[in-house]
């Protein structure tokens, strides 16, 4: 999907890859690293589609390495092969150490904690970020800017906190400011922050059959949210999206409750 063109129905948006920018001897403040949902899932890449138009909106000189991006092996590692996860990150280490790569920002947290804090090991020692950090710092510079009557100004809105973005790196403020920016009533569940409930995703579970049990982590998930009476459920992650997505079908509330990215929020609102 990413080699260079963002394309989601009628919206098309050229970005520049590491390999044009470099070629035309031109360096990006920041590489966007999309990552494999935002690539390859339908879903996902419209949270792609709509990050990447902040960062133009932004005036943020970004890049992609389209084609020559690769899984960053967090699933493998999650899962328990060692030696296909370091194979992974020293491909992708040597290429981003080639483009000499300082900063990066990714829409996934399991790619952020990935690259921040496993690839140091292998001789990957980059800046990362993640991108509700980063709209965090984009609003507070006034680089976007929020408009004064928008769709989502006073919906109700919870969010759930993604396992790798909040007990993994400690990152609870900054979606909450991003969702604070846009005025919405924001609302938390009974299990959030620190205590968070994972979406079910996580350690590789996306890819696998459920294990036995009695309820679906997804759908406990879900009901919480639900429980809020909030209109909007706000995610920072592909997967939680997916999970918690599939948990309001599964509820039958697709009118009532939309489940989206803090990016694809701010998209919707800014000027």
């Amino acid at each position: 999907m990413l080699f260079g063109l963002i394309s989601y129905k009628d919206f098309y948006m050229k970005v520049n890859t590491m390999a044009e920018m470099q070629a035309n001897g031109e360096t990006p403040e920041i590489l966007f690293w999309v990552g494999c949902a935002g690539s390859f899932d339908t879903r996902a890449q419209k949270i792609t589609k709509a990050f990447a138009t902040i960062l133009d909106k932004a005036g943020l000189k970004f890049a992609i390495l389209g084609k020559e991006e690769a899984c960053t092996g967090d699933p493998a590692r999650r899962a328990g092969n060692e030696f296909l996860f370091q194979m992974m990150a020293y491909n992708n280490i040597q290429i981003l150490n080639g483009y000499q790569v300082k900063k990066i920002v990714t829409t996934c947290p399991h790619c952020f904690n990935t690259l921040k804090n496993e690839y140091a090991d292998l001789g990957g020692n980059y800046e990362v970020i993640h991108h509700t950090t980063l709209l965090q710092q984009l609003i507070e510079e006034g680089r976007i800017k929020i408009k004064e009557d928008h769709e989502l100004k006073g919906e109700s809105v919870v969010y759930h906190d993604s396992c790798y973005l909040g007990r993994a790196n400690q990152i609870y403020e900054a979606p909450r400011k991003v969702l604070e920016n846009l005025q919405t009533e924001l609302k938390e569940m009974k299990r959030c922050r620190s205590n968070g409930l994972c979406c079910g995703a996580g350690g590789a579970q996306m890819f696998k059959e459920d294990e036995p049990g009695n309820t679906r982590i997804n759908l406990e998930r879900t009901e919480e949210a639900i429980e809020t009476n909030a209109t909007v459920i706000a995610s920072a992650c592909p997967f939680c999206n997916t999970m918690l997505s599939d948990g309001i079908k599964l509820k039958e509330k697709e009118t009532q409750v939309k489940v989206l990215d803090i990016a694809e929020l701010i998209e919707q609102s800014i000027i």
